[in-house]
């Protein structure tokens, strides 16, 4: 059975030092960290417009049909005492605020240890 790993980050603004709390989908098979173009809108990131388009590849090796990723946000990602400055990639995800994928190590031994932890104590 396959089972998804939500997590509540807070994600912060460099410019304001405003967060939010949101809820992220763990995917092990994404590289990298992404947020909804329409979470970004709706919270005020600030947008930095990439020099070249990423195209953004679906499992299969095909052009996803929601386009490239032409913009990044950087601000801070807290998750449980942890915090991390980094460069997320704005996209549509349709279906979640914000993606983290297998890429970013540091915040995904953070997690690691706190679903181990939770997995011992349930």
């Amino acid at each position: 059975m396959l089972r998804e790993v939500w997590l509540n980050v807070g994600v912060e603004k460099l410019d304001t030092h405003e967060g939010v709390t949101v809820k992220a989908l763990l995917n092990s098979g994404a590289m990298g960290i992404f947020m909804d173009k329409r979470m970004a809108a709706r919270h005020g990131f600030k947008l930095q417009k990439l020099e070249r388009p990423i195209m953004v590849r679906n499992v299969d090796g095909t052009n996803n049909s929601r386009g490239a990723i032409t913009h990044q946000v950087e601000a801070n990602v807290y998750y449980k005492g942890h915090v991390e400055r980094m460069r997320i990639d704005v996209c549509d995800l349709e279906k979640t605020e914000m993606m983290i994928g297998e890429e970013k190590k540091k915040l995904r031994r953070t997690i690691g240890k706190s679903k181990r932890w939770s997995q011992r104590n349930s």
